[in-house]
């Protein structure tokens, strides 16, 4: 190859290549943080909502109804903050990655201000 392909290949992948793949890195992780969340809420919900049912099926009485009723107050207690957390988890994981990919832009454009000056 003679210098000047391979200074332009060179700034061809500094300018396109690496950035792309930096990001497209940076997205392939916050999909997996973002459904490995979502798969995780959606587990804990479903554990919620079947032990409930299980404590209805056991209401034979009125000291076994007084049982449930009190039990479903808690769980619903438990699944308002289960949800508050799972609601930060998630906007945590997106401001993340905002941010990184506005790391990533700034740093594509220095990039490739400094390459064109070349």
């Amino acid at each position: 190859m003679n210098k000047a392909t391979e200074k332009t290949t060179q700034q061809f992948d500094s300018v396109f290549v690496s950035p792309m793949r930096s990001y497209t890195l940076t997205a392939l992780d916050y999909y997996d943080q973002l459904v490995s969340a979502q798969l995780d809420a959606a587990r804990a919900y479903s554990d919620m909502a079947i032990a409930q049912a299980r404590t209805w099926l056991d209401v034979k009485d009125p000291d076994s109804f007084k049982k449930a009723m009190e039990t479903q107050q808690k769980t619903a207690g438990e699944f308002m903050e289960r949800v508050k957390g799972d609601t930060e988890k998630v906007t945590s994981i997106g401001q993340s990655f905002a941010q990184d990919s506005q790391n990533m832009a700034e740093e594509t454009t220095k990039k490739a201000v400094e390459t064109a000056k070349q």
